[in-house]
């Protein structure tokens, strides 16, 4: 998914102004990633801050992805650091598109890049985690699912459970887990798409069966404040007491982050939800969580 240019202008860029750009060398390849701190950090020398991972969609940059979501406004109105890493040429390593043993090292990478801002940031260690946004969303899960030891709780948007991460998933590590996700997708199909990615609720009753939930029937909360956007929304979440998997289901929603603004670049993305705030929601479930 790829926005022009014009994006970078017209959105608001003050919060992108003190967002710093950091390389880090991995495996021969120089690698490069936004970091944004809020403003308290440098008054809280003694205070660890979360840290949340944000990663693009395919062939966006980290500055397209730091300007569409806004997530620099909750970092400041709720205390964490954000990191925007870049994809090589754009790109994540999930498993379908390229091999996913022997293709891009992006799970390595992302290690690494914890392992850094761990030296260079006060990072609260229990409170590390990431989201993102189609294939970064995917890489989300495959990050869940390969570094259960380092992320507490992960929220992918339009993105559910890539197969190639479930038949190569085999550590027992439990991480909480959000999916949002549109039923009118025409991008990522809300149901799922054969040798490529699960439905949006098989990825929820995986995460819930890898988490130990039993999948018991609960009742959605439906979501409607606007009623003049074309979507509603449906919540549900079920949780073991430390864990908590979470489907957020936007029923004629498109390929978009919920709250953010309803660029359409000729590319079938759908409708914009603004009956939730993605970030706001993202983040009360991911700060529920802890290593």
């Amino acid at each position: 998914m790829k926005f022009l240019i014009q994006l970078l202008i017209l959105l608001t860029v003050s919060t992108a102004a003190v967002a710093q750009v950091k390389t880090l060398v991995h495996k021969e390849e120089k690698r490069k990633y936004l970091v944004y701190a809020p403003a308290s950090y440098a008054a809280n020398p003694d205070q660890r801050y979360p840290v949340v991972f944000n990663f693009h969609g395919g062939g966006m940059t980290m500055a397209e992805q730091m300007l569409y979501t806004q997530m620099n406004k909750a970092a400041e109105r709720h205390q964490f650091i954000v990191v925007y890493p870049s994809g090589i040429k754009q790109d994540w390593n999930v498993g379908f598109g390229q091999s996913y043993l022997d293709g891009t090292d992006d799970i390595g990478f992302a290690e690494a890049l914890l392992a850094k801002l761990t030296q260079e940031f006060r990072i609260d260690s229990q409170r590390v985690y990431a989201t993102g946004l189609s294939r970064g969303g995917f890489f989300a899960l495959r990050a869940a699912a390969e570094l259960p030891h380092l992320f507490a709780a992960v929220a992918a948007v339009g993105a559910p459970m890539p197969e190639p991460v479930v038949q190569h998933h085999t550590k027992p590590g439990k991480v909480g887990m959000m999916l949002i996700h549109g039923t009118a997708d025409k991008v990522v199909a809300y149901g799922g798409k054969s040798t490529g990615y699960l439905s949006a609720e098989a990825t929820y009753s995986y995460w819930l069966k890898q988490n130990g939930i039993a999948a018991t029937a609960v009742a959605p909360r439906l979501i409607n404040p606007d009623t003049g956007d074309g979507t509603d929304v449906s919540y549900q979440e079920l949780s073991n007491g430390a864990q908590s998997v979470a489907l957020i289901t936007v029923r004629e929603g498109g390929h978009t982050w919920p709250g953010a603004d309803p660029f359409n670049v000729g590319l079938p993305i759908g409708l914009t939800s603004r009956d939730i705030d993605g970030n706001e929601v993202i983040w009360q479930f991911l700060a529920k969580h802890r290593k």
